[in-house]
């Protein structure tokens, strides 16, 4: 493959991952919910005049939980894909998945509590 043929096919890979962005943002309510919460958190980081490494630290926890969200929906589609019928082992995945979100929104909360309060009670 030529060198345009290699960044035609990087364009298309680029032009993918951005449908499923906008697929996530358009059709799950709860990445909408987290994308919201992550700006919100970095408008406040701003004015609480965050420091270089603490926004580092803040946008990887924005990232953790997106990307946990993206995975979650993953989960579920191909669950969704695999049987239309109740399947209790498709609820165990989609169960799981789910679990694995709310175990990286936990740790972020408690992330975003140790970076938050002693701006706040400055």
């Amino acid at each position: 493959m030529n060198d345009k043929g290699a960044f035609r096919n990087l364009v298309k890979s680029f032009g993918y991952a951005l449908e499923g962005l906008y697929y996530a943002f358009s059709s799950q309510r709860n990445f909408r919910i987290q994308l919201g919460l992550g700006f919100l958190s970095l408008v406040l980081a701003y004015i609480l005049g965050f420091s270089r490494i603490e926004y580092l630290i803040l946008l990887i926890c924005i990232c953790l939980v997106l990307t946990g969200e993206l995975i979650n929906t993953v989960f579920e589609s191909f669950m969704d894909f695999k049987t239309e019928e109740f399947h209790p082992k498709a609820k165990i995945a989609k169960d799981l998945s789910a679990s694995f979100v709310l175990l990286i929104s936990i740790f972020v909360s408690l992330i975003g509590l140790l970076l938050f309060l002693p701006h706040i009670f400055k």
